[in-house]
């Protein structure tokens, strides 16, 4: 049982009334489709550092990243700390964000309608959505499971907790769209910042770092420290969680928005440097939580469910009062990242997928109705997805194999859209085509009790890495099947 009690409920009562009051206050500043998008182009550099930051950690990352901790120790900080050199590197040299920026576009296919024509945009945006959509259908499940076994509530309260969940995300994202979003992760990183330290400097006080250690030698021995000799990672791990955090850093849509919301180029690429090294702390800190499970709960106990090994920690050790602060850091983090993705994937939606059927200009209030509703639609898909998909697997492959879904096509596009001037529509069908079958045909593959044992031989890293090869490989066969055509203009330059 947690030790969640009325001092803890009071605590976490009273942040939820100042999120609702702070995301639904700014909605009176929303009064185009651009405000409620990308906030009118108007982010500084502090606020884009706390918006990014309070989106990309959420229950799901803590829970992805303590179960990292827990099966493959201080290693299972890998992917963190690739994501890390990946931002700091397209932060500091502008690779690709320099000139997407310098467009003034409000989404990443806008930009390819410039280069690869109307068709690409639309495929662009089915992808992005698709691969988003599948990727977070998991988050509401994940963030329910925390909360109710740190709680120490009933499993029958499971569904309870992801609806609610849901529609507190949902009314002030529907209201204020991005301003709304801005606001409120600022407020949800304060409190998240100072729940995560919290809990860590408990934990190394109970557990201790050198138990810790031990912990981790015992059941991994040098595999703990070194990806490189782990069994369950090594060289297919490594760059497959490579390929996959560049283009995340490039194309995944939460941070582009950031970037695309910036009041300008040079503040877009400070977000990203100076966010990059939380991006190691984001799985650090969370497997840190994991190490400390894994030190004090045996495998028996959890039944071969490591996901639930965390939350299971810090129900029984962390004390009332800070259980609280606890709970409303942990639904800061998953607030921000909900209600981001969820705006993110509606304005990709409206912006690319239905934007060549709109014949006529749309006014601003009927675009901020659409805007509203496609939010709200992605709300109920959420829920629904969330509550019937089973997951196969540690999560953090789940959302690497849902993710490059997109990410595989997108950043191949980017990057020839901005520095070749060969890519043609040709290539980009070809590169969005592959880069799409290839992990959707595994995640079925997956599923299927028939061929299960083809997905465990094959592997989700061998099947990333393909995927972004063959992606890379069709934009070029492809763009250099067809003649050279010049209609379209280079991305960043002026049309």
């Amino acid at each position: 049982m947690g030790h969640f009690s009325w001092i803890d409920g009071s605590i976490v009562g009273v942040y939820l009334l100042l999120t609702m009051a702070a995301g639904i206050a700014v909605r009176k500043y929303v009064g185009k489709v651009e405000h409620f998008l990308i906030a009118g182009h108007q982010m500084d550099l502090y606020l884009g550092i706390a918006s990014l930051a309070a989106t990309e950690f959420g229950v799901v990352t803590c829970m992805y990243a303590a179960q990292n901790g827990y099966e493959k120790g201080f290693a299972g900080a890998t992917p963190g700390i690739l994501n890390a050199v990946a931002m700091l590197f397209v932060g500091l040299t502008g690779f690709c964000v320099k000139p997407l920026r310098d467009a003034g576009v409000m989404t990443i296919p806008e930009l390819f309608d410039k280069q690869f024509g109307s068709r690409v945009r639309w495929m662009s945006g089915v992808v992005i959505v698709l691969g988003g959509l599948l990727n977070m259908g998991v988050f509401l499940r994940t963030g329910g499971e925390f909360l109710v076994t740190v709680c120490g509530l009933h499993a029958g309260y499971l569904e309870i907790t992801m609806t609610a969940l849901l529609i507190m995300v949902a009314v002030y994202t529907i209201l204020g769209g991005m301003l709304s979003v801005l606001v409120t992760d600022f407020l949800q990183f304060i409190v998240m910042s100072v729940g995560l330290i919290a809990v860590t400097v408990l934990l190394l006080v109970n557990v201790g770092w050198g138990a810790m250690v031990n912990a981790v030698q015992t059941n991994y021995g040098a595999g703990g420290f070194n990806p490189f000799v782990n069994e369950t990672m090594g060289w297919p791990y490594i760059i497959f969680n490579l390929m996959l955090n560049m283009a995340a850093v490039l194309t995944w849509q939460t941070t582009i928005q950031r970037l695309l919301a910036a009041k300008d180029t040079k503040t877009g690429q400070q977000v990203y440097t100076r966010t990059s090294f939380f991006f190691v702390c984001r799985f650090l800190i969370p497997g840190i939580w994991g190490i400390a499970a894994l030190a004090t709960i045996p495998a028996a106990a959890l039944h071969g469910n490591t996901l639930q090994a965390m939350p299971m920690l810090l129900a029984t050790t962390v004390p009332v009062g800070l259980m609280g602060l606890l709970i409303a850091a942990m639904l800061a983090a998953d607030m921000s990242t909900d209600s981001s993705y969820m705006l993110t994937w509606a304005s990709v939606i409206y912006n690319d997928i239905m934007g060549p059927f709109r014949k006529t200009r749309w006014t601003e209030k009927r675009g901020l109705l659409w805007n509203r509703s496609i939010v709200a639609i992605i709300g109920v898909f959420l829920l629904i997805y969330g509550l019937w998909y089973p997951l196969k697997g540690d999560l953090w492959t789940y959302l690497g194999v849902t993710g490059t879904i997109y990410l595989s096509s997108m950043s191949t596009l980017l990057i020839a859209c901005c520095y070749w001037k060969r890519a043609n529509n040709w290539g980009a069908t070809a590169a969005i085509i592959f880069g799409a079958t290839i992990p959707v045909a595994f995640l079925v593959v997956e599923q299927v009790p028939a061929t299960q044992h083809i997905a465990k031989a094959i592997g989700p890293y061998y099947s990333g890495i393909a995927t972004y090869l063959l992606a890379g490989a069709a934009m070029i066969v492809g763009s250099l099947l067809k003649p050279q055509n010049q209609s379209y203009q280079k991305a960043g330059q002026p049309i």
